[in-house]
């Protein structure tokens, strides 16, 4: 497993975990209306994994593995426009499902778009990393097809 598989795993692995957390965050707040008790647990767990995940990604499996090669130059562009065409869908999905709840004359509060705005940063994020880890299991079939 080279590099860039091993950081879109982390990614992977990281956004599922974010993912539970805001929704354990979110029920708690929004739907029991109260504030998440010890609820800087999972943020502390959170970021060690990350720190974790950063020594996985960097340890080499040997000393002549290359960092990367025009096969993973490949895979990461063509993840890239996988994961840009994803974020403009999602960014024209939301602002729809918002025009659709509130109407047209409705308004969102700033905190809110920012909440979307990382939501849609971190799914594209996501799109990249399943991107690449698809393309690897394929093994190179498809070639600029």
């Amino acid at each position: 497993m080279n590099k860039t598989q091993k950081c879109a795993w982390c990614v992977v692995l990281l956004s599922l975990l974010y993912l539970a957390l805001n929704i354990y965050i979110g029920v708690e707040f929004f739907v029991l209306r109260r504030w998440p008790k010890g609820s800087y647990w999972p943020g502390l767990v959170f970021y060690l994994l990350i720190g974790i995940s950063i020594i996985f990604v960097r340890k080499k499996q040997s000393p002549a593995e290359p960092n990367s090669d025009e096969r993973d130059e490949l895979i990461k562009k063509r993840a890239a426009r996988i994961s840009l065409i994803s974020a403009w869908l999602l960014l024209a999905t939301a602002t729809i499902i918002a025009a659709r709840i509130l109407g047209q004359d409705g308004s969102i509060p700033v905190y809110l778009l920012s909440l979307i705005n990382v939501s849609v940063f971190l799914m594209a994020l996501l799109i990249y990393s399943v991107a690449i880890l698809v393309q690897y299991s394929q093994g190179g079939k498809n070639d600029g097809k």
